[in-house]
């Protein structure tokens, strides 16, 4: 079986064999070739501070993430009661702060920049979505804290979801629900929009200030402001 490999050309990416499984490897390389997926160099505007709250953003996502995990592992009498586990809620608590704290600045920055310039409108949206869809993971996280909090939030919110005809099958006072939509359903889909939206960032590049050279923007590279 190796040797029939062997013996089979390869293509212009390098890469060998047929099957679907060639065909799939042969597609990711050309979507997301790997000197764009982990450059060497980035453009020298980078290091402006407006860039840095899109990873802070990704950086206090992966503390929202891995301390939420835990909080669902054990559940909320232990972050009620255990001071490890009430430690642990605060720290979610927080870094969901930072998070939407840094991602609001991302986005009102970006947008400021009109970041949907040279083919990034794909890559504008999937933030944006993000964003949406964060205030909905954010909710229901204020609903499931079992506390005369989340009690209020919860009563104050069900009118105005029966108002809108959605209380039917988003009911903000059947714990068990929101549970579900805070750590498993709204989690997937942020992660996977941030995930497809780190990709895009990737593929066109970040977005270079209005008005920057082509030195700037693409370092020893030709050609127009825009990368193609």
């Amino acid at each position: 079986m190796s040797g029939a490999a062997e013996g089979r050309p390869s293509g212009s990416d390098g890469i060998s064999g047929g099957g679907w499984t060639g065909a799939v490897q042969r597609r990711a390389v050309r979507a997301f070739p790997p000197d764009k997926l982990l450059p060497t160099t980035q453009p020298e505007y980078v290091a402006s501070w407006i860039y840095v709250f899109g990873v802070l953003t990704l950086s206090s996502l992966v503390v929202v993430v891995t301390t939420g995990c835990v909080l669902a592992l054990f559940g909320p009498a232990w972050w009620h009661v255990s001071d490890t586990g009430r430690y642990i809620n605060s720290l979610h608590l927080w870094s969901v702060e930072l998070f939407m704290f840094a991602m609001v600045i991302h986005l009102w920055g970006k947008f400021f920049m009109a970041a949907w310039r040279g083919r990034r409108a794909l890559t504008w949206i999937t933030g944006a979505i993000v964003f949406l869809a964060s205030i909905g993971a954010a909710f229901t996280g204020y609903l499931v804290q079992q506390n005369f909090d989340s009690q209020w939030i919860a009563d104050q919110a069900k009118d105005g979801l029966n108002s809108v005809g959605i209380g039917a099958w988003f009911n903000v006072l059947d714990f068990g629900q929101m549970f579900m939509w805070h750590i498993v359903l709204l989690p997937l889909a942020v992660v996977v929009l941030v995930v497809w939206h780190v990709l895009l960032v990737r593929l066109r590049g970040v977005v270079p200030p209005i008005g920057a050279t082509t030195a700037e923007a693409v370092p020893g590279a030709g050609g127009s402001e825009e990368p193609a």
